[in-house]
């Protein structure tokens, strides 16, 4: 069995897992129990990367956000593998009342109630969440500057940024001798191609900036598991991959079906493969609620595509 290699995360330092875990079901499909196990063999197989959200999980009725954060800090302090791993959280979705955002004032309370949530004195990748038009590049990143040296972040990160405003961002922190982003958090996977290839990626390249990608399988649908509309009733997300039950859709699942026969894998592995094979990717992030599917995961970021497995999904997922 190879062992797993870190790599570099931008120019932050921090060396990560090729595949981060998404930890946006701990406490929402994954209960408290089952996430703790998901967590240990996650670290007992060599991995270290961890995202969650303070919104985690907001959504779900009877939450109010910070439901992630807390099963994760619950974990940290009974596990004691904090120093194992890389810890990757967000501000700035709507956690009601008001509290939205990257005012300055906003960063500061938020992160004091992701720490203490958390259980920890330090995040190693905090992110904003979302853009904010309305606040400043120059105060956000100064709130983020007071963070890095107060010691309670490590280093900071962007999703669901245009290539402008993450290129403006850049230009700010230049300017202004301010932090940068050093990730950025987009939408990508083999059915959602465009919005990144077209001029996020390659910002990113260009100024060394690492990736990590989310919902890296579709919402499930690169599996396999959803293959026809009868499909659709089998979970929670089912109707979320309706979108992709067209002839493009299929022709890709056909792809995985093929390679993964030929390279003794799943589809869900050969599709996270895909990704960490792209140079400009640093880890996808893909979640799992048990043990089983988090091993998959694990054998995914063991499994090394040839050229011709590359070209074949290149292909079948070209839009």
């Amino acid at each position: 069995m190879t062992s797993i290699t870190l790599r570099p995360l931008g120019r932050s330092g921090l060396k990560v897992s090729p595949i981060c875990l998404g930890g946006n079901v701990f406490g929402w499909t994954a209960d408290e129990a089952t996430s703790f196990k998901v967590l240990d063999a996650w670290v007992d197989a060599g991995m270290n990367f961890i995202d969650t959200a303070d919104v985690y999980s907001r959504w779900v009725p009877g939450h109010a956000g910070g439901e992630s954060e807390t099963v994760i800090g619950k974990w940290l302090k009974r596990s004691g593998k904090r120093d194992r791993i890389v810890l990757a959280t967000k501000v700035g979705k709507d956690m009601g009342d008001g509290k939205i955002g990257l005012a300055p004032a906003y960063i500061r309370s938020a992160v004091e109630a992701s720490l203490k949530r958390l259980q920890t004195d330090v995040i190693d990748l905090y992110q904003s969440h979302d853009d904010d038009a309305n606040v400043p590049l120059a105060d956000t990143l100064g709130a983020y500057a007071d963070l890095i040296q107060a010691g309670k972040v490590r280093a900071i990160g962007a999703s669901n940024f245009t290539a402008a405003r993450l290129g403006e961002a850049l230009a700010v922190s230049a300017q202004h001798g301010l932090p940068r982003y050093e990730c950025l958090q987009p939408l990508y996977n083999l059915m959602e191609r465009p919005a990144f290839e077209a001029d996020l990626e390659a910002v990113c390249v260009q100024h060394g900036i690492g990736v990590i990608t989310f919902f890296a399988l579709a919402s499930g649908f690169l599996s396999g598991k959803y293959r026809s509309e009868a499909d659709l009733a089998k979970s929670a997300r089912g109707q979320g991959v309706k979108k992709y039950l067209t002839p493009r859709g299929l022709r890709v699942l056909d792809a995985l079906d093929t390679v993964a026969t030929r390279l003794n894998a799943t589809p869900a592995q050969v599709a996270i493969a895909w990704q960490i094979a792209r140079p400009s990717v640093s880890a996808p992030i893909a979640s799992a609620t048990s043990p089983a599917q988090l091993a998959d995961l694990v054998c995914a970021a063991r499994l090394t595509l040839d050229a011709d497995a590359v070209r074949a999904m290149n292909e079948a997922s070209a839009a």
